[in-house]
């Protein structure tokens, strides 16, 4: 299958990912964001609505099954604590703490990412609260679950090596892909939504027009006895 689109090492397409999927070479790792369910109304009413005034994001109005997406040698699926049961156990989650210090309220602190390969928990703290972020101050939100550059880029460091070809099923915005070309890596990104996907397709090829484009690093955890790296 060809792609809808080329941009520099990054193969983007348009479409269902499990139809795409199959006729794909071997990748090394798949990192994603799916679609878990949050718009999913249980039959005893429970859950959340659609939020905002995106699109809808597909799937995400039925539970998730991550079975398809776990071929690759490494795989790294955030929202996992929604899933949590459909997959195998593993030590090594990342946590994304998004709050870094400010008190919580009706959102989650932190986000979780399951890890296929396994090691030991990380944790990152960056914060990314509405008007109040770490990075990209100066950049519009424009997908309701995008993550900072800075995380996908400490996600790639936490799980990949630097010739591994990465695959994100369900690409968004495109942050994922942004991050790997900052880093020099091999990205495959599929994304349904026409909307999703153009934003993405420019959002990269903008990372590929500004090479020198500063990706802040995210607030690690301190290790004991040291001080804390900014």
């Amino acid at each position: 299958m060809k792609p809808t689109q080329i941009i520099g090492d990054c193969e983007l397409y348009q479409g269902d990912c499990l139809d795409i999927m199959p006729g794909l070479d071997k990748v090394d790792a798949v990192i994603a964001d799916p679609p878990y369910g949050i718009s999913y109304k249980s039959p005893s009413g429970a859950g959340m609505t659609v939020r905002g005034d995106y699109p809808i994001i597909a799937g995400d109005t039925e539970q998730f099954d991550p079975s398809p997406f776990l071929f690759a040698d490494q795989v790294v699926l955030f929202g996992a604590n929604h899933f949590a049961d459909k997959l195998p156990p593993s030590a090594k989650w990342l946590v994304w703490d998004k709050r870094d210090g400010l008190p919580s309220n009706n959102n989650s602190d932190c986000e979780l990412a399951w890890v296929k390969v396994g090691g030991s928990a990380r944790l990152v703290r960056h914060l990314w609260n509405g008007m109040l972020k770490a990075s990209e101050k100066e950049s519009r939100r424009v997908h309701p679950t995008q993550k900072p550059i800075a995380v996908m880029d400490w996600v790639l460091k936490q799980t990949t090596n630097s010739t591994d070809s990465i695959l994100d099923p369900f690409m968004g915005s495109g942050t994922t892909g942004v991050a790997c070309v900052k880093l020099g890596r091999k990205f495959i990104g599929i994304e349904m939504e026409p909307k999703y996907f153009d934003i993405a397709a420019a959002r990269i090829t903008k990372a590929y027009e500004q090479p020198d484009f500063f990706v802040e690093k995210p607030r690690l955890k301190p290790k004991q006895g040291t001080m804390l790296d900014d």
